[in-house]
């Protein structure tokens, strides 16, 4: 497969960095409300977006974060580098590449009769928006709307299978809450995501199929105990349609997270994928570097 040429918003998107007039905001929330950057680039946990936006700068403050999340299951691996943008924490723009790669010799080649490494690539653009509430000092949790148009690179693959577009947009609500000292002591952090969408395996898989070709309302879940003022850990679920009649399943993981500083931030979980073009018990390690501005 052609090496591709590095993507051009990316690179406009950090460029944002270098603006004069502007005051970051590292400094301006707690360590690790935040949140990480999950794997489709916007602010959450690994796999589920939550309402809290990237970095961690107050309404006087622009900010955001730089990530690279990697996932290695049996049978191949899905990575994604990402770069979000926040403007006084009301509004998030995001922006991420995906590679999912299939290696030689393995079922998936099989189960989409394919020979040699095969990669598929598909880019993100996101925007969230803060609707109401903050995840602490407010009497309402922090609510927040976000959009997500997702482009499939590489739609071989994905058309082979029954695919119907190459492109789509996820629309999503999450509502976010971290509840001080609610379980012995520690502050507990609840999450709930309710996402409209016909991706097939989030995108990589294109969208729509045989089986659907319509939105439909799935629901994700992230929970999270802060052990300290650093470190966290907790669990995500992800529900997904099955719209291609591969038996596609639900994604969940367990995770633990440690903020070191609030301009870095680490990850590492054990993800359950579930079935993945047929091949079941696809289980691995999923890894995640953040660098906050």
């Amino acid at each position: 497969m052609m090496r591709r040429k590095p993507h051009w918003r990316l690179v406009c998107l950090l460029a944002l960095l270098a603006l004069p007039g502007l005051t970051f905001g590292a400094g301006g929330r707690l360590v690790a409300t935040g949140g990480l950057t999950q794997i489709e680039g916007t602010a959450g946990g690994g796999l589920v977006p939550w309402a809290v936006l990237a970095g961690y700068g107050t309404a006087e403050q622009v900010g955001g974060t730089v990530s690279l999340t990697h996932t290695n299951a049996p049978d191949f691996t899905l990575s994604t580098l990402s770069a979000n943008y926040t403007l006084y924490n009301r509004l998030e723009f995001s922006i991420a590449r995906q590679s999912f790669t299939i290696d030689s010799g393995n079922p998936l080649q099989d189960a989409f009769g394919l020979g040699g490494t095969q990669q598929i690539e598909q880019d993100i653009l996101g925007i969230k928006y803060r609707v109401v509430g903050d995840l602490i000092y407010d009497r309402l949790p922090q609510v927040s709307i976000g959009v997500q148009h997702k482009r499939n690179r590489d739609f071989d693959i994905p058309e082979a299978v029954g695919a119907r577009n190459d492109k789509d947009f996820d629309g999503y609500i999450s509502v976010s809450r971290l509840f001080l000292g609610a379980l012995w002591g520690r502050h507990l952090l609840v999450n709930g995501t309710l996402r409209a969408t016909r991706a097939n395996e989030t995108g990589i898989l294109g969208f729509g199929g045989p089986e659907g070709n319509s939105h439909e309302l799935m629901p994700e879940l992230s929970v999270a105990v802060l052990l300290d003022q650093r470190t966290a850990v907790g669990l995500e679920y992800r529900s997904k349609p099955d719209n291609l009649g591969l038996d596609e399943t639900r994604w969940a993981d367990v995770f633990i997270a440690y903020f070191p500083t609030k301009h870095l931030g680490l990850a590492a979980a054990i993800v359950d994928l579930g079935t993945v073009g047929t091949i079941e018990n696809q289980r691995g390690l999923f890894l995640s570097v953040q660098g906050t501005f």
